[in-house]
């Protein structure tokens, strides 16, 4: 893919440290830049595709009550720790 020109307004102080990072890394301020860039797309893809994983599940409406969820999780750690515990609420949707 071709790479095309883009330019960014930043405060002096991340520049700076841009710059400090890619002379630590024999690299470019861009490729940095541009990694970066790459890196927090990719989390926001992440983050969309979690976050509709989970709507679908809601919308079965089959959920764990919070606290057989905060049981699990206290146990954590102890010799009380358990698996996940299974679904006890069911509200509708489509199951």
């Amino acid at each position: 893919m071709p790479n095309v020109p883009f330019s960014v307004r930043m405060d002096e102080d991340i520049k700076s440290r841009l710059e400090a990072e890619a002379k630590r890394r024999d690299r470019s301020a861009s490729w940095i830049a541009t990694k970066a860039i790459e890196s927090y797309l990719y989390a926001c893809e992440e983050k969309r595709h979690a976050i509709a994983k989970a709507l679908a599940e809601a919308d079965k409406g089959v959920f764990i009550s919070s606290e057989a969820m905060n049981s699990w999780v206290d146990a954590w750690g102890t010799d009380k720790e358990d698996n996940l515990p299974e679904p006890e609420i069911s509200v509708g949707g489509d199951q």
